[in-house]
């Protein structure tokens, strides 16, 4: 099993069990709510084009919305601000993955043998567990292996995907567990959308990492070693960093720093 555990917070800002079966019939998604064990902090309801959605809520006034479709967290607000971004060209159509919020790359992040990003983002997710911690709603997504998940990676697996809504942070944990006879190797990522004024906004701590700068050419990246304490971006970024530390600062130049932590 591998484990997988990200936490976004904002260091500067004051700021009964549920069950759900999920299940896809001609590109539609229906599904089936037992009221009766509902979590406070934790509802259902449909979001846009009819699809599933959850709407956490804190007792702190912080709150978050993530589509089973997906498995995709599409909006978290301390206060009346989201802090993070979906693309108004973004497709809610049980069809085609959420252009934004924090959509799922696994098994395979990027190009590569199967489709781009591999098939999480545009898989069903089912509610498997969800609780409420001194005010903090938290909710278990499941993923498993299915005929359309097998026709791209013939193998057996289990997903389980912990999103926990706090006062001033987001955490997400993501596990791997192979539940197939024979090994298998993936690579993933959660690939975060951040609301940003791209002109004020900077990123702390990536100084001394070696980079692979993809501008102009993406199949032949330049290393380097970033020098700068702060990066910032005055235009076009395409850039790898690599061995980056495990809490960053992000400033979104729209008066919040965001504090990103990973764990494995």
């Amino acid at each position: 099993m591998v484990a997988i555990s990200m936490t976004w917070s904002l260091p500067t800002l004051t700021s009964s069990k549920l069950s759900r079966v999920n299940r896809r019939y001609s590109g539609m998604a229906f599904a089936t709510v037992n009221k009766d064990t509902a979590t406070l902090g934790v509802r259902i309801g449909e979001g846009l084009g009819n699809l599933p959605k959850v709407v956490l809520t804190s007792s702190h006034g912080s709150e978050a919305e993530l589509y089973l479709y997906g498995g995709c967290v599409t909006s978290w607000k301390v206060g009346s601000k989201d802090l993070l971004f979906v693309r108004p060209d973004a497709v809610f159509n049980g069809q085609k993955p959420i252009s934004g919020g924090i959509p799922h790359c696994f098994p395979q992040f990027g190009p590569g043998p199967m489709q781009q990003h591999g098939f999480a983002r545009n898989s069903d997710w089912s509610i498997v567990d969800s609780d409420n911690v001194d005010g903090s709603p938290v909710i278990t997504l499941e993923l498993k292996d299915s005929p359309y998940s097998r026709a791209m990676w013939d193998y057996s697996f289990q997903a389980l995907y912990k999103i926990t809504l706090d006062k001033n942070s987001l955490s997400t944990e993501l596990k791997i567990t192979n539940t197939d006879k024979k090994p298998f190797s993936f690579t993933t990522a959660l690939h975060t959308y951040f609301s940003a004024a791209v002109s004020g906004a900077s990123v702390k701590g990536l100084k001394g990492c070696k980079t692979l700068n993809k501008d102009p050419d993406p199949k032949n990246p330049i290393e380097g070693t970033e020098e700068r304490d702060i990066v910032t971006y005055p235009g076009f970024v395409d850039c790898v960093y690599l061995g980056a530390a495990n809490e960053l600062y992000l400033d979104n130049g729209l008066g919040d720093i965001i504090s990103i932590k990973n764990t494995k």
